[in-house]
């Protein structure tokens, strides 16, 4: 997820729609305190105080965390919980959906009497001459909708259709999953292109810490603002979420003799979305518990220093840096941090990879290497304090990553046992 320049909304200081500032906040009540230079004695008169001059009036009357309380991070922990149980439900009960209905329409087509059911592959398999069945049949409704074409015109559509076509059903169904999600998040992207819409999509397409909403760590997962940001997730998600799709299906064919699986593209979803919402609650949580009090601090410590007496005998240099604006929170947007688990549990899975940069020198490197660069990369931007990334999204995604490569498999096994139990028809109330 990479943080934007926009500020959204806080329960504790009221949303800000900016599009294009970075300033803490923008648009506030007319009695609310605001953020901004140290006015003369003369304009405070006629102006409401400044934020700074409340933090300094603060520290004689009240305590300024008494007035603005650290956000905090119940309702995000329990929107992460709540919604990756629902994800994890909803996507075992679809694939026993899909895997009874392939099972019996095989058994209904096949000319051999057999007493086991049908296996993985061959559901599968069954997917796959059905998906080209139907493929066939589009091709030859083209051909019937353009008779009436020129024939180099009707030639070149029917030949670049076929084409993409075959490319489809040649995809692995982990890839033709992320690219109907790629779809999604253009889709979302071009939204974004709507000047009107922009306060909305702000509002509820991005995840600001400071805003009280839990349901942006879900919309923010597929919302991109920046074409070049849109791409780079893409490309990344169509290989590597292929490869984690890949890395589920081989884990259930080692495990699952009693669990048949007729597609895995349920379970990736549910990775997916659970994997963003884990990155997000990571960043949501660093930035309430980490940036958010360092934030105030550097209020307190400028209002202090500025409106002090004896700010005249500290160095130009200290007051400088005191009473320097502080950094802002940013709302963050983006894939990355569901992106990375993908990547993370692709590079623990195929060990012996290598990835390709897309960078000069255009080089192969082990896949391992690579997600340890990119890790420790992120480590280095938040020492640093860089602000281009979400980096704290980035970490919470390979964490997840990690953690779902050695436990994910038996998790998705209990969760389709539990739904496998609960449907049984010997099952009691």
């Amino acid at each position: 997820m990479s943080t934007i320049n926009i500020l959204k909304t806080s329960r504790y200081l009221r949303p800000c729609i900016h599009p294009s500032s970075r300033s803490f906040v923008h648009s506030l009540p007319r009695n609310f305190p605001r953020i901004g230079r140290f006015t003369s004695e003369k304009s405070f008169q006629s102006t409401p105080p400044t934020f700074r001059d409340q933090v300094a009036r603060s520290t004689e009357v009240e305590s300024f965390s008494s007035r603005f309380p650290r956000p905090t991070i119940r309702n995000q922990v329990l929107f992460f919980v709540g919604g990756s149980l629902l994800a994890y439900s909803i996507a075992a009960s679809q694939t026993e959906v899909d895997t009874e209905y392939w099972s019996k329409h095989l058994a209904s087509v096949s000319h051999r009497w057999t007493p086991r059911p049908p296996t993985t592959e061959e559901m599968r398999k069954a997917q796959y001459l059905e998906l080209g069945k139907y493929l066939q049949t589009q091709v030859n409704q083209l051909k019937d909708t353009l008779a009436e074409w020129p024939l180099a015109l009707r030639n070149l559509a029917l030949s670049v259709y076929v084409q993409a076509a075959q490319s489809y059903l040649d995809a692995p169904e982990g890839r033709r999953l992320c690219w109907l999600i790629c779809g999604v998040n253009t889709a979302i992207y071009l939204v974004w292109k709507i000047p009107r819409l922009a306060p909305f999509m702000t509002r509820t397409f991005t995840h600001h810490p400071l805003s009280g909403r839990s349901y942006t760590l879900l919309t923010s997962t597929f919302s991109h603002k920046s074409f070049i940001h849109l791409l780079a997730n893409s490309m990344a998600l169509a290989s590597f979420g292929s490869a984690a799709t890949h890395y589920f299906t081989l884990e259930q064919l080692k495990h699952g003799e009693h669990q048949q699986e007729a597609t895995a593209k349920w379970h990736f979803l549910a990775f997916f979305i659970s994997a963003g919402l884990f990155s997000g609650l990571v960043s949501h949580t660093a930035a309430c518990k980490v940036l958010f009090p360092r934030l105030v601090n550097q209020f307190t410590a400028s209002a202090v220093i500025k409106n002090s007496p004896a700010a005249t005998a500290i160095s130009s240099t200290a007051v400088k840096t005191a009473t320097a604006a502080p950094r802002e929170i940013l709302p963050s947007l983006g894939a990355s941090g569901a992106i990375y688990a993908a990547v993370t549990v692709s590079a623990l899975a195929f060990p012996d990879a290598q990835v390709s940069l897309i960078f000069p020198p255009f080089v192969s490197i082990p896949i391992q290497a690579g997600v340890g660069g990119i890790v420790i990369l992120d480590m280095i931007g938040i020492i640093r304090g860089w602000r281009m990334f979400d980096h704290y999204a980035h970490l919470g995604g390979a964490a997840f990553g990690a953690i779902y490569y050695m436990y994910g498999p038996q998790w998705w096994t209990f969760m389709r046992g539990e739904y496998q139990r609960l449907h049984s028809p010997t099952s009691t109330s």
